[in-house]
Order: structure tokens, then C-alpha cells, then sequence
């Protein structure tokens, strides 16, 4: 089972994993779908791996039938950059969109350099850290294994984002949590983010994806950061960024 289901070609059906905390789908997931489908294309094309990703999450997509929609910028060569849209059935307006820089790997020999001794972690050491969901049905969360420990969240997809995807489709599941993992001050208000922002150093060996995060508010602007690196359980993988829009709940605050 993946958490969107092939309905022909640019035709997808989410399933209730897709779902995000209150409306709409989660933004993670919906980023997975998008990014996942051109690393699809990338394998048939030799365009080569994922290096980064750039989301917008335009308005909340709803769980219906979804129609994507991929328009390459750059194709060929060592570097290209391919875009994909994704509407929901009933609406003329699209929902979200994502940018992809693709890169065909190239080792180069850069004399003196050596790369950092890196700590490695076994996330099953650390305790169990699934949520519910506010709305009390399923939601992603429930499509991923998580646990917290020694300041960083880890997460192993059980279900697919869709078959066949890479590892930026993996990847964007967890780091969407990054806002979210220690934010500032839990279950008062509502921090959405608009947009997210990946960059791969390389792809992750194993199952596990671990978010070392930090998160910024500023209730001033009614605006936030999120971000952090981005783990394997041997060492950095890459770097994810957001900004936040902090919001009132849609009901009653939640209090611990």
C-alpha cells in the first residue's frame, strides 16, 4: 500500500495517510507526491538524483482525486530542474507546486580533504513519539514509525509516499516536521508552514531519517523559521528550511 494510489498516468487517489493535522492534506506528503513522481521520470530519463527541492503549498489540498501536471526547465546535461503542479478534482486553481534540481552524480578527488568523524545513532534506543491527530482520524503520521531522542526526531516511512519514488520522496515526509518537532511552545497555536525547502548531500543509507531541528517565532509578525539537518544514523545527509504562519487553532487550543 502507498499513501497515494495510481490512477493512470498524472492521476492520483490519496488515501487517508495523506491527511494532514486539520484541513487538507499534509504538506510533506503532498511534497513526496510532486518530487516523487519526477525522480520517477528522472530514472527513465537519466537525469540523475535529487538534490533539492523546493515546495509551495498554495492553498489546502483537499482528499480527492488529484491531477499533476510536470514541465522540465532544464533538461540533460549534469544539472536539471523540473517542475510539477498537482489540482485537486473540482479546482481550477492548483494547490501546490515544487521545483526539483536533479544532478548526475560525478566523483571528483579534492586533495586534503577528508570528511568529518560523524557520531552514529540507533534510533530504536530512543522512546516511541506518535501523535494522534487533532481530528482524530488517521494522518501521515500514522504512514511513519517515530522516535525523539538527543535533540533529534526520527522517522521510517511504513507505507511508501508513492511506488517506485527515491529517496527526496522519502526524505520530505520527515523534514516537514522540522518546525514541529521542539517547537517553542506546544498545543497554542497553530504554525503551518507555506513553503520547504531541501537540499541532499547524498542519499540516506537504511530506513531511518532523523530531523535535528530548530524553530523560531516571532509573534510580533505572527511569522516563524523552521529548520534544521538532516540524518541517516550514520551522519548529515542534508538540510531542510521553512518559513511559518503562525495561526489561531481552528478550535479550541489543546493543553498538555
Amino acid at each position: 500500500m502507498a499513501v497515494f494510489e495510481a490512477h493512470g498516468a498524472g492521476q492520483w487517489m490519496p488515501t487517508a495517510l495523506a491527511q494532514g493535522p486539520f484541513s487538507g492534506l499534509q504538506g510533506g506528503a503532498v511534497a513526496g507526491l510532486l518530487a516523487g513522481e519526477i525522480e520517477l521520470l528522472a530514472a527513465e530519463h537519466n537525469w540523475g538524483e535529487a538534490l533539492s527541492v523546493s515546495a509551495w503549498f498554495l492553498r489546502p489540498t483537499r482528499l480527492a482525486r488529484l491531477r499533476t501536471e510536470i514541465t522540465p526547465v532544464r533538461a540533460g546535461g549534469r544539472i536539471s530542474i523540473i517542475d510539477n503542479t498537482v489540482w485537486a478534482e473540482g479546482q481550477d486553481q492548483p494547490c501546490a507546486m515544487v521545483r526539483v534540481t536533479l544532478g548526475i552524480p560525478r566523483a571528483i578527488d579534492v586533495p586534503g580533504f577528508s570528511p568529518p568523524d560523524e557520531p552514529t545513532f540507533d534510533p530504536l534506543q530512543y522512546p516511541s513519539s506518535a501523535r494522534a491527530a487533532p481530528h482524530g482520524g488517521p494522518w501521515f503520521m500514522d504512514a511513519m514509525e517515530s522516535r525523539t531522542g538527543d535533540g533529534i526526531g526520527w522517522f521510517r516511512l511504513k507505507e511508501d509516499v508513492i511506488v517506485g519514488a527515491g529517496s527526496m520522496a522519502r526524505v520530505l515526509g520527515p523534514a516537514d516536521w522540522a518546525h514541529g518537532i521542539f517547537r517553542p511552545l506546544a498545543n497554542v497555536v497553530a504554525d503551518p508552514n507555506p513553503n520547504l525547502t531541501v537540499q541532499l548531500l547524498r542519499a540516506p543509507c537504511g530506513q531511518w531519517i532523523g530531523i535535528e531541528p530548530q524553530s523560531h517565532w516571532n509573534p510580533d509578525t505572527g511569522g516563524g523559521i523552521g529548520g534544521g539537518l538532516i540524518r541517516d544514523c550514520a551522519g548529515v545527509i542534508g538540510r531542510v528550511s521553512m518559513s511559518v504562519a503562525l495561526t489561531a487553532f481552528p478550535g479550541p487550543a489543546r493543553l498538555p
